[in-house]
Formats: structure tokens, sequence, C-alpha cells
């Protein structure tokens, strides 16, 4: 089984990158592409090979921890890969682990694909075998969950760095920028972030 990969990323879609592996394209599904733009040179993205009758998956991240925590997901009943994927495109990993400990429902039922039921299958599946994936703060519940001004900020300059690699100017990500905190998208995750911008340059065009 792949355990993770390492190569320069040589082509970028919404929903997956391929790397160039000594030769060899790997189309590899993550929850956000984007991150990947701005890094030069070769990359490490950490692998689950997913096999089933009809096809072969790589869905890969960009640390172990995410790596373990999407394992931990598709142990949940109901939660296959992709929505696993969606629940760490929706949210950080901190933040689902955090809300997890604290059984946050409200937090769980925002996230792609998690209706109440599932929610409370994951606090109750996952609550106890999340060591080592989170910080004291997290298991102890002491996490916040609302982002704070500081890391909307980091999570725009993160999508605004993936839109500049997609040729986008300054100007055009500026106003879209104050499209974005008119709608209130301060605490979107990275990859909503650029999902909702893109929509919104496709839209101006």
């Amino acid at each position: 089984m792949i355990d993770f990969l390492k190569g320069p990323v040589v082509h970028l879609e919404q929903e997956y990158v391929v790397l160039d592996v000594q030769g060899v394209g790997y189309r590899v599904f993550c929850p956000n592409p984007y991150a990947f733009a701005k890094q030069e040179g070769p990359v490490t993205v950490y692998i689950h090979h997913h096999v089933r009758e009809d096809a072969i998956l790589l869905f890969g991240f960009p640390t172990r921890e995410e790596q373990k925590l999407f394992r931990k997901l598709i142990e949940v009943s109901g939660i296959g890969p992709r929505v696993a994927l969606g629940i760490l495109t929706g949210g950080t990993p901190d933040h689902v682990i955090s809300a997890i400990y604290q059984e946050n429902i409200t937090f769980l039922t925002k996230l792609p694909g998690i209706g109440k039921k599932t929610a409370q299958r994951m606090i109750l599946d996952l609550k106890d075998k999340l060591d080592g994936l989170g910080t004291a703060n997290f298991q102890t519940g002491l996490f916040a969950l609302e982002q704070n001004t500081e890391s909307g900020e980091l999570s725009w300059q993160e999508a605004r760095d993936g839109l500049k690699a997609l040729g986008y100017t300054e100007t055009e990500l500026d106003r879209v920028r104050l499209a974005l905190k008119k709608e209130g998208a301060e605490i979107d995750s990275v990859d909503i972030l650029m999902k909702k911008a893109l929509k919104l340059l496709y839209v101006a065009k």
C-alpha cells in the first residue's frame, strides 16, 4: 500500500492534484488542493490508498495527523472516503477534533454529508480514539471553535496564493475579498473560500 508520495505538482484541479513521481503521474484527491499551489519543487503528500471493486483511489494530506484523522473518520459507520474528505474540506482538522471532544453536534452537522445521526456516531465512536491527534486543549475541550480574525486572514492569504497561482490579478482578488466579506465568509475553510471566490470571479467575467 502507498503511504506517501513525493514529487512536484504538475496539475491542479478543485478536487485533486497530480504529482509527478519519477515520471509517473498520480492523481491524488485532497481536502484543499490549492494548498500545494504555492509550493515550489517536490512536495510530500501522505496517502490513504483506497481499493474497491471498481476503482483504486488515492487520498492525500499534507500531514500525517490529517492522514490519521481521515482514517479514523472512515471507520465510522456511514462515513466513506468521499464524505471524510468533505469533512476535512468543510472544517479544519483542529475544529473537527475539538467538536468531537466537545460533543458539538451543531458544528458537526454543518459539515458536508453529515446529518445528526452520523454526527452522534462520530462522537460515540471517536471521542476516545483521537489521542495524539490534537493538543491538550482539544482533549480537555478548551479549544474555541469560532475562528478569530487572525485565523480568517490566514485562510484568505492561503486561498489568495492559490488564486494567484491560477493567474488572477491583485485587483480581481481585492474585489472578490470585499464581496466575500459582505457574504460573511470570514470563518470559511481555505477550500470553501477558494470555491466561493472562483464562482464570483467566473460571474464577473
